[in-house]
């Protein structure tokens, strides 16, 4: 027997004890997971039946607004923007408040915290007023959201489906692993439709630090509320991803729940949300700018402007390939339409060696180029901070000009009053020779420029884009580093503020921890996934 067989080879008895039997047990546990998850498949034949945005109708209050706005200003559009976190939320549950027909939400992230409780009780609210809801969410970053998700569409006027979804068979995440190459391909896009009437498009998910209410981080983010024609083509664009083969419906994968538990959840609202008046729905909805623009001392800039998306077979064809990246394709012809300027706002940038001679080349004929991105303290995502310092020093040597994001540059007028400890760079923006604005969700790394599909908007206004970019640079003394080179040519850092000058050689306001994981990533071959 087996136990002769040990004693035979002189193994120590106490191979046999309970923690090496436990080891086994574990280690089979795991294979079997894994081989679970390998034959777990996605209900893709689920049958669903497609649907299309409402139209604008002066039967609801929006609706009326949004028409007369349409009469007045022709084919341009109206545009507010949103740079802070309060407003946006106050604006959204504003929005869910006065939506009288329909609500198209798509998102990448929606996350089951504070801020997402206030949005999923707004799509509550307005379905229990006859709105119809289609809430549409990435299946990657939602953790733990199932079962709201299917509470939600038990709900006969909501509809839920995740985009690309994991199998439900096995632990969620194994699946990705086992069927990497279809999972690796996300729906980042982020959209907010009500009424056919009102759009908010930008790059903030829905969670509690995109809309500052995390203590610890403050994200820096952007996103701009539109009214006009322009909204047709967000509801266009939401349609085509919502009858993709990719998006299943909710109720797919079983999950049953109790459908009473929607009448607690409408009492959780009523007690805890509503009729708090220190509460984060009362401060989000007494938001500055929501006030203002009652006041009517905010009114919407009139500009033309152009919703630009890629389509979901982007995630079913090959990685990379060029008549698949619609937005990527169109931002690289308005760079190189450019004559004297091109100034990029993102929060990851790795250009890779295509990317930075495209840029190289720009400068080269006499365009300014300027990349205001995280700094290594202020970065939420090393590995990408690793690929992005690759390119770096080869750059400022060609004439691109960096400016980085201080950790510390946190904002002093925080609607809900928290001191977080740190910022992070979230705004996607870019302003082309000061009269083409870009606001979406594009990044400019390799994950949003060839595997995830992306959404934005060009607004044309030399009136607004120039102000963007003063603002912008107003911004740039108080907030970032500017990073160039020494005269040995090495890299180095300067904040100037005009009342306290600093220079740094090395990485600034990081921890060499930080610095060693970067020199880390750098050796490995991902830069293709960052």
């Amino acid at each position: 027997g087996s136990e002769m067989c040990i004693r035979d080879r002189n193994y120590p008895m106490r191979a046999r004890s309970p923690g090496y039997l436990s080891i086994i047990r574990s280690v089979t546990v795991c294979l079997a997971v894994v081989l679970l998850a390998a034959c777990a498949t996605v209900p893709f034949d689920f049958p669903r039946e497609a649907s299309q945005a409402m139209p604008v109708s002066a039967e609801t209050e929006l609706g009326e607004f949004a028409l007369q706005w349409r009469q007045q200003h022709g084919e341009k559009g109206g545009f507010v923007g949103l740079p802070r976190g309060g407003d946006a939320l106050g604006v959204r549950l504003r929005m869910l408040e006065l939506a009288q027909q329909s609500i198209d939400a798509q998102y990448f992230i929606l996350k089951k915290d504070r801020a997402g409780a206030l949005f999923a009780s707004g799509l509550l609210a307005a379905a229990d007023r006859g709105v119809r809801v289609r809430l549409l969410v990435d299946d990657i970053f939602s953790p733990g959201v199932d079962e709201a998700f299917s509470l939600l569409a038990s709900h006969p006027n909501i509809h839920v489906r995740l985009f690309n979804p994991l199998p439900r068979q096995s632990v969620k995440y194994f699946g990705f692993i086992t069927d990497f190459k279809r999972t690796n391909r996300r729906m980042h896009n982020k959209s907010l439709t009500v009424d056919a009437s009102l759009s908010i498009v930008g790059g903030r998910n829905i969670g509690e630090e995109y809309f500052e209410i995390n203590q610890d981080v403050q994200f820096d983010d952007y996103e701009i509320l539109m009214v006009g024609e322009i909204v047709d083509e967000v509801s266009v664009s939401f349609d085509v991803f919502w009858n993709s083969d990719l998006a299943l419906p909710i109720e797919a994968f079983g999950l049953e729940v109790d459908p009473l538990e929607l009448d607690r959840w409408r009492d959780l609202i009523r007690k805890t949300v509503q009729t708090k008046a220190d509460g984060l729905y009362a401060t989000a909805m007494n938001s500055p700018l929501l006030q203002e623009m009652r006041e009517g001392k905010v009114k919407p800039v009139v500009a033309k402007a152009t919703l630009v998306t890629d389509k979901p077979d982007k995630l079913q064809a090959e990685v990379g390939k060029r008549e698949h990246k619609v937005l990527v394709e169109e931002m690289a012809r308005r760079f190189q339409d450019a004559e004297k300027e091109v100034l990029i706002v993102t929060p990851y940038y790795i250009p890779r060696t295509a990317g930075a001679e495209f840029m190289e080349a720009l400068v080269a004929r006499g365009v300014r180029v300027i990349v205001v991105t995280n700094s290594l303290a202020s970065t939420n995502h090393l590995p990408v901070h690793s690929g992005y310092a690759r390119y770096r020093k080869r750059m400022l040597e060609a004439g691109v000009e960096f400016y980085e994001v201080r950790v510390d540059s946190v904002s002093e007028d925080n609607l809900w009053g928290n001191q977080p400890q740190s910022v992070t760079l979230h705004s996607k923006a870019t302003i082309i020779d000061r009269e083409s604005i870009f606001i979406g969700s594009l990044n400019f790394d390799p994950r949003s420029l060839d595997i995830n599909t992306e959404m934005g908007v060009f607004i044309e206004s030399a009136e607004v884009g120039t102000g963007f970019r003063e603002n912008i640079e107003r911004g740039l003394r108080d907030s970032t580093w500017k990073v160039d080179l020494d005269e040995n040519g090495n890299l180095r850092w300067t904040y100037d503020d005009g009342e306290r000058r600093q220079i740094s050689d090395q990485e600034p306001q990081s921890s060499w921890w930080q610095r060693f994981q970067v020199v880390f990533y750098r050796l490995l071959p991902i830069e293709n996934q960052l």
